[in-house]
């Protein structure tokens, strides 16, 4: 798997927005003159006598993650224009956001200009800035020049690579080259200034009574501390800021995050609000967001916030012995790192989460069995993993997945810069439940297509792929779909002969949050004859995530690539016996084909001359293992590699074939 940066994950968790329509919006009838004191104590002013040539008023909030990620890419342009008599002032409008949290998050983001808070948001509306991340520039007779978004990389739901318009540096440079800018009004995305507004009294719906709650169902298993969520929405205090945000992001059904169609399948873990509880969640906001009687407020979750299982963790399992350093920018290539828990005896799992050691860096964490050369397995080898919108396991009674003795796990790292040089160390929580207790086996199938080739200029380009092996006997229990930036729709159907039943239809894929489908009432696989998927791809200019549409695109690890792949997870009883299968069978009745059979020699031969085609990049008569695509680096280069060295040779692959080892 792979992905889009998790600074953008976290930033679209936000439900972040863009301005309802700046361009028809009229300037500021009020002066623009502001004098105000830094955490410090230094006086920030802005007045019509001011020195510098250009001022530019940078509206930021400590818990707005596009204004985390735009703080140092404000700095470098701040220093950048110095020489120019530019000044950069920034300024922290937010009620729900103390001097304290002012003052800490400059020092933390390396602010190279002032930060300054706005009490009662008395700038923001002597500006008209409804939104942390939006700048105005102003000259010296305090005429506003532009006003906007800083660049165009981030939009709600879509994080661009990088900026195609850098709008605020090309507006000062035409400034100072004496033009008039080129595009002077932009829509700015962020989160809205949280604004204090007057409470009504004995109103009928208050935080502490009905909100509260509503909050407790919906949103904070996510926004609270330690978990995902950028913000918490556990307080009063803390609540009334992103009044106004939260009602946006509902109405635009970007919160609470789930894509599934509902005319299709039901899911235990959906993340649905009812419109009963958005409409109070309205009324509550428009009547002022009043407290209410602090004796009917819900009461806290209690319990650990880092482990979400159903007891603390049997073993802690860290994917190294120390922190892996993430660099300040550029793409850092998939880490893996190979980590032996040490089980000299075959161990059942029935609860795992990751927890990321950085979530600003983390985009997703997959970690997967490798069993020991010779050693017997279901599935895939996954076991657990951290991406946007999962959760740890926690299996039902008598369900478990198996390890087998002498297996190591493998971290499956992605890491997305996020502006500042930062460092994780991700942990791996699992608890055990003994052999005896175990009745079913839990493992992942899969289905995928590593052959696809989408055209430019395409929308809606069909990929299907199937479950090429099925069991006999157990239940589906959850979908895991997975398309990176291009995917558009996936639908995943159960086939019985020729007639199809959609299990799970999403309409609208978003990358930034693949979810795990679990079904409420399990399919019976014994009533099935395959599972398999239609996904669709969008690889046309219509498509605002599209990193270049101009572009062929095949399967592929990183974000600019794409991928077609289902996971299944399957339920299977340990004691099956195939009712079709006669219980005295000893011997096949289909005659051995010889190992020196011509038919199979030149089936073998024809093999290893299309696996070097296929995955020789170099011709060297080598296939190394970053020569071969992610699932089958995954999944099976150990089973070739007969010496363990990371190379494939001819007589490997030609070992392998005759003994039926491929996939």
């Amino acid at each position: 798997m792979s992905g889009l940066t998790l600074a953008l994950m976290i930033v679209l968790s936000t439900g972040l927005a863009v301005g309802s329509d700046p361009l028809k919006a009229s300037p500021p009838k009020t002066s623009l003159e502001f004098r105000l004191k830094s955490p410090d104590g230094a006086v920030v002013e802005l007045h019509s006598q001011a020195t510098p040539q250009l001022t530019v008023i940078c509206f930021l909030g400590t818990e707005c993650p596009l204004a985390r990620l735009y703080g140092p890419r404000l700095s470098n342009l701040e220093r950048k224009f110095a020489a120019q008599k530019v000044r950069f002032v920034g300024i922290d409008s937010n009620s729900q956001d103390s001097p304290d949290e002012v003052r800490e998050f400059a020092k933390e983001h390396h602010l190279s200009f002032p930060l300054i808070k706005d009490p009662a948001s008395k700038v923001a509306d002597q500006f008209g800035a409804r939104r942390t991340s939006e700048v105005f520039v102003v000259d010296q007779s305090l005429a506003i020049r532009y006003r906007g978004r800083i660049d165009d990389q981030y939009q709600p739901g879509v994080a661009r690579k990088q900026p195609t318009r850098d709008d605020l540096r090309l507006a000062l440079e035409e400034l100072l080259a004496g033009k008039p800018v080129r595009v002077a009004t932009t829509e700015a995305a962020g989160c809205l200034i949280g604004r204090v507004k007057p409470a009504a009294t004995n109103h009928q719906v208050t935080f502490n009574n009905q909100v509260s709650r509503i909050l407790d169902r919906h949103c904070t298993e996510c926004h609270r501390a330690g978990e995902i969520g950028p913000f918490a929405l556990t307080s009063y205090d803390e609540v009334i800021g992103w009044g106004d945000t939260l009602i946006e992001t509902i109405d635009s059904d970007r919160m609470p995050p789930w894509n599934a169609n509902p005319k299709h399948g039901q899911f235990a873990n959906a993340r649905v609000m009812p419109e009963a509880d958005k409409q109070t969640l309205r009324d509550w906001v428009a009547a002022g967001m009043p407290l209410g009687d602090k004796s009917q407020v819900a009461p806290e979750k209690s319990g650990s916030t880092e482990w979400r299982l159903s007891r603390q963790p049997d073993l802690v399992i860290p994917m190294r012995d120390r922190p892996f350093a993430v660099p300040a920018s550029g793409t850092v290539e998939y880490q893996y790192f190979v980590v032996d828990p040490k089980f000299t005896e075959e161990r059942w799992i029935s609860a795992a989460q990751v927890i990321p050691g950085n979530r600003g860096v983390v985009h997703h964490c997959i970690v997967f069995i490798r069993p020991p050369d010779g050693a017997k397995m279901r599935g895939v080898g996954w076991l657990t993993g951290y991406v946007p919108g999962q959760k740890g396991f926690d299996m039902h009674s008598g369900r478990a997945r198996r390890v087998p003795a002498g297996s190591k796990l493998v971290f499956q790292m992605h890491y997305t810069p996020n502006g500042t040089e930062q460092s994780d160390l991700t942990r791996l929580g699992v608890n055990f439940v003994p052999a005896s207790e175990v009745t079913h086996e839990v493992y992942s199938l899969i289905a995928l297509d590593q052959e696809f080739e989408i055209p430019p200029q395409t929308a809606g380009y069909p990929v299907q792929a199937r479950v090429k092996r099925m069991p006999k006997q157990g239940e589906l229990l959850a979908i895991v779909p997975h398309m990176h930036v291009r995917g558009q729709s996936i639908q995943v159907m159960s086939r019985i002969g020729e007639k199809e039943q959609i299990l799970l239809d999403v309409p609208r894929y978003d990358f930034n949050w693949q979810h795990i489908y679990e079904l409420t009432t399990p399919v019976d696989l014994a009533k099935i004859d395959g599972l398999e998927f239609t996904a669709r791809f969008d690889n046309s200019k219509n498509n605002p995530a599209n990193p270049d549409p101009t572009q062929y695109v095949n399967w592929g690890d990183q974000t600019w690539e794409e991928m077609a792949v289902t996971f299944f997870e399957i339920s299977e009883p340990r004691e099956f016996t195939d009712p079709q299968k006669p219980a005295t069978e000893t011997k096949s009745a289909v005659v051995p084909e010889p190992a020196d059979s011509p038919i199979k020699a030149a089936a073998v031969a024809a093999y290893v001359e299309d696996f070097y085609e296929r995955f020789d990049a170099n011709k060297d008569g080598i296939v190394d293992r970053a020569e071969t695509p992610l699932v089958f680096r995954t999944y099976g280069f150990r089973q070739i590699d007969a010496n363990n060295d990371g190379r494939i040779t001819r007589e490997e692959i030609e070992s392998a074939a005759r003994n039926r080892k491929l996939r």
